[in-house]
Parts: structure tokens; sequence; C-alpha cells
């Protein structure tokens, strides 16, 4: 499965997984425990404001391929935004969740780590 043939509102739907999966590795590879302070803690992470300003922080570090990833992501169309966030926000948390699918359906965990931690280096998320 070539993951740049997938259309990207598929990768977001399985991006929002992949990241969920992170942020959980995460929160757990940082001592913290309790299912209930977990999911309180995860639920920083994820609204797609959140998501947006995470991809803010990575855009300049992403290279040809990943850069064409998430400007896919982001340009799909959608029906309804949330109330919680605006437009832009969500396109870009849209984006952020197809360029972390399409990371993991090539294999490069790795790199989803690499970005991960640069798009959550200086938040204080989990506290």
């Amino acid at each position: 499965m070539n993951p740049l043939q997938i259309p990207s509102a598929d990768l977001a739907y399985l991006g929002d997984a992949v990241i969920e999966l992170l942020v959980r590795e995460h929160l757990i590879k940082e001592g913290h425990s309790g299912a209930g302070r977990l999911n309180a803690m995860a639920k920083n992470y994820v609204p797609a404001a959140a998501q947006a300003d995470a991809a803010a922080k990575i855009l300049p570090l992403l290279d040809e391929e990943e850069a064409g990833v998430y400007r896919r992501g982001r340009n799909q169309s959608r029906p309804s935004v949330p109330p919680s966030s605006t437009a832009s926000q969500y396109r870009a948390a849209t984006a952020f969740e197809a360029l972390f699918a399409y990371l993991w359906l090539k294999g490069d965990r790795s790199r989803a780590d690499e970005l991960f931690a640069a798009a959550y280096a200086s938040d204080n998320m989990s506290e």
C-alpha cells in the first residue's frame, strides 16, 4: 500500500488514531498514571487548536514529500467545522493527522517520533 495514494480524508482518519497512540505513549513515558488522569491530560493534545499549533512548529522541518502530504490534508474539503475551532485550525489539524498517518503507513516510526517531539517540545500540556 502506497500511503501517497490514499485519500487525504482517509489519512486524517487514521492519523487521529496514530496521534492518540503517540500522545498516550508520551504520557506514560513521562511517568503519568491513572486512566482518568491520563485521559484528562491527553485532551490537551488532541483539539484542533492544539494540533494546529503543533503543526505550525513542525512545518519548517518537513521534507518536500511530507510537506506535500500536509498540503493535501489541509486542502481537502470539509463540510463542517466543529464549534471548538476555526476553519483554519481544523484544516491544519486535519493536515497534521494526515501527515502522521502517512509516516505510520510508510513505516517511518522514528520520523513520526521526531516530529511529535518537535511539535510538543516546549509545551507543558501534560501538567
